[in-house]
C-alpha cells in the first residue's frame, strides 16, 4: 500500500481545509514545488495534488504549479485532480507530465466524458469518489446525489479505471481517524482498485487500512492519502510507507 501524500492548491498556495470548506484553510506553504521535494526525500512514491480553486470553478487554475512540479520531480508519479471537466483539461495534464488525472464531478454528472478519457488514456484515469453518509457530493462537495459510492464504484468498473480515490467527507482535514469501515465496504464491492482519503492521523489509521488491504478480497486498498496528519506532524511520512513496505501481504 502507499502513502501518498496530499498537495492542496488554493491561490498558489498549498493548504489544508476542514471537511472541505473553502474559508476554513490552513497555509502551510507558499512553496508548493518545495513541498514537494519534502516528501520526496521523505520517501514519497506518488504525490496528490488538488486543484482546489479549480474544483469550485471548474477549469484549471494553479495549473502552472503542477506542471512545475512535475518538471521537477519527472519520476514521481503524480495524481491531480480538481476542475477536470473537459478533454483539453486532462490533455493538458497528461502532456505536462502527469500520471494520473482525477475526474470527480464529472465523473458522476457525464458519463460519456468519462468513457472518452478512459478510453483516451486507459489506466491513467482516476475517479474521486467523495462521499458524506455514504452518498456522494459533487461540484467541491457543495451537491449531494441520491447515488451511494458503491453504486457509482459499480458503474466504473467496466470503463477501466485505474482507481477510484474514496474521500469520507466528514472525515477530512479533522484528524479523526480513517473511516476504515466504509472504505472496506467499497473495496470490498468495487472491481476497481481504493485509494483512501480524509481523517489519516496518525501510523495507527495506516495500520488499520494495511491489514484491511490484506484482508480485503477483490481488487483492494492500494493508497492511502494523508495530508494535515503530515504537515503537523501526527505521522511520519518515511515510518509509514516503511510499514507498509514490511508487513505481511
Amino acid at each position: 500500500m502507499l502513502v501518498i501524500p496530499a498537495i492542496d492548491l488554493k491561490d498558489g498556495h498549498c493548504v489544508r481545509l476542514r471537511q472541505g470548506r473553502m474559508n476554513d484553510s490552513t497555509v502551510f506553504s507558499t512553496d508548493p514545488v518545495e513541498v514537494a521535494g519534502r516528501w520526496v526525500e521523505s520517501g514519497a512514491r506518488r504525490l496528490h495534488i488538488v486543484d482546489l480553486n479549480g474544483a469550485f470553478v471548474g477549469s484549471l487554475v494553479n495549473a502552472e504549479i503542477v506542471t512545475a512540479i512535475a518538471a521537477a520531480y519527472p519520476a514521481l508519479g503524480l495524481q491531480v485532480g480538481g476542475g477536470i471537466r473537459h478533454m483539453q483539461s486532462v490533455k493538458f495534464y497528461m502532456d505536462a507530465g502527469v500520471s494520473y488525472v482525477i475526474i470527480g464531478t464529472q465523473a458522476v454528472k457525464d458519463p460519456d466524458f468519462m468513457e472518452e478519457a478512459c478510453a483516451a488514456y486507459p489506466g491513467q484515469i482516476i475517479v474521486g469518489l467523495d462521499a458524506i453518509n455514504g452518498k456522494v457530493a459533487t461540484d467541491g462537495w457543495t451537491d449531494v446525489s441520491e447515488l451511494t459510492a458503491i453504486e457509482l464504484a459499480e458503474k466504473f468498473a467496466c470503463l477501466g479505471v485505474a482507481a477510484i480515490v474514496y474521500t469520507d467527507i466528514s472525515r477530512d482535514g479533522m484528524m479523526q481517524g480513517v473511516n476504515v469501515e466504509a472504505t472496506v465496504e467499497l473495496a470490498k464491492h468495487s472491481a476497481v482498485p481504493i485509494i483512501a482519503s480524509g481523517g489519516v492521523a496518525r501510523l495507527a489509521d495506516i495500520v488499520d487500512l494495511q491489514a484491511a488491504a490484506d484482508s480485503t478480497t477483490g481488487a483492494g486498498i492500494i493508497g492511502a492519502i494523508t495530508g494535515r496528519a503530515i504537515y503537523e506532524g501526527t505521522l511520519d511520512l518515511k515510518e509509514a510507507q516503511a510499514y507498509c513496505d514490511t508487513s505481511n501481504h
